[in-house]
């Protein structure tokens, strides 16, 4: 599988200009005083379907011949990358074929529902959204896009830090939460190609550490039942993002749950936004890992703002 370039991260920006947004950069200092750092923030919680994943989703979508298109796109998910899915195939108008678990959040099987997806239930485990998915695939002939193991979905993810680097161009580290790796890997391609100087810094949960672990062993090193509030982080590198982020990824830190829900819940009153609990990771890790942030231009990719406000981790 070829990796992206910054030529396929350009060409995503374009096919996509006239779907997704070109979120805003924000600012606060209150939380620059708290960290000690000059934090810059690529809101993707302002992304069509409130998250980074419709940039990468509508350029796979957008990138098919129409020979291939017309049969429509699949894919097994439980959250953001199934709603994206659909938004984009409905801008195509074409059909989205999505497989979920039964006990998918409500809220997110509504969005995709909203987006024009057609959904099949299937039981909790991957095996099953596997062999639902393979099934579905078959009877359709539709065309399957995984979530982060392909090119065009990290081209497309990888706008949000070639939008980010045109606004702020004097970032010293540029930072984006961890699950399995695609929009990290774009911001690491895009980062280098612009900036070779730009310290890339994954950020992941400690009770979530597949990531951190996979990069130290030189291996992809799979999750096992991992318990975090991060729920978009709990996925595991795929062969294509372990290669990029094992090429160009200077360190991942990971954070504590306690962390996490501080950071979470300062983004939501410091700067008046809502974000998601696998959104606040990066900024967790600066919370944590002061001395490497110091006096340092930071930039952070705000992932996404799709949160169950009935089971807020405060309330």
């Amino acid at each position: 599988m070829q990796l992206p370039t910054i030529e396929n991260i350009r060409e995503a920006a374009e096919s996509i200009r006239r779907y997704a947004k070109n979120t805003p950069v924000l600012t606060c200092r209150s939380l620059d005083r708290l960290s000690g750092a000059r934090l810059f923030f690529k809101c993707e919680n302002f992304q069509k379907v409130g998250a980074f994943k419709f940039r990468g989703a509508c350029n796979a979508v957008f990138s098919l011949p129409p020979e291939e298109a017309r049969h429509g796109v699949c894919t097994h998910s439980s959250g953001n990358h199934a709603a994206a899915l659909s938004l984009a195939a409905k801008f195509r108008g074409i059909p989205a074929f999505v497989v979920m678990p039964d006990a998918a959040p409500r809220v997110k099987v509504a969005a995709v529902k909203s987006y024009g997806g057609v959904i099949t239930f299937c039981e909790p485990t991957l095996t099953s959204r596997e062999q639902t998915l393979q099934r579905i695939q078959q009877q359709t002939r539709a065309t399957v896009i995984h979530p982060f193991n392909d090119p065009r979905v990290i081209a497309g993810q990888g706008t949000a830090a070639l939008e980010f680097l045109e606004t702020v161009p004097d970032l010293e580290i540029i930072m984006a939460p961890i699950g399995g790796g695609g929009l990290m890997s774009g911001t690491c391609l895009a980062a280098r190609a612009l900036h070779p100087a730009l310290r890339c810094i994954g950020a992941e949960p400690a009770a979530a550490d597949d990531a951190y672990r996979s990069l130290r062993e030189g291996r992809i090193v799979f999750p096992k039942n991992p318990d975090t509030i991060a729920d978009g982080l709990r996925t595991a590198l795929c062969p294509l993002t372990f290669q990029i982020l094992r090429s160009h990824l200077e360190t991942i830190l990971t954070v504590q749950e306690d962390t996490i829900i501080q950071a979470m819940r300062l983004l939501w009153e410091r700067m008046k936004i809502i974000v998601e609990a696998s959104a606040a990771v990066p900024l967790a890790a600066v919370l944590e890992h002061p001395n490497i942030f110091h006096r340092k231009r930071v930039g952070i990719i705000i992932s996404g703002g799709n949160v169950d406000l009935d089971r807020l981790p405060w309330s």
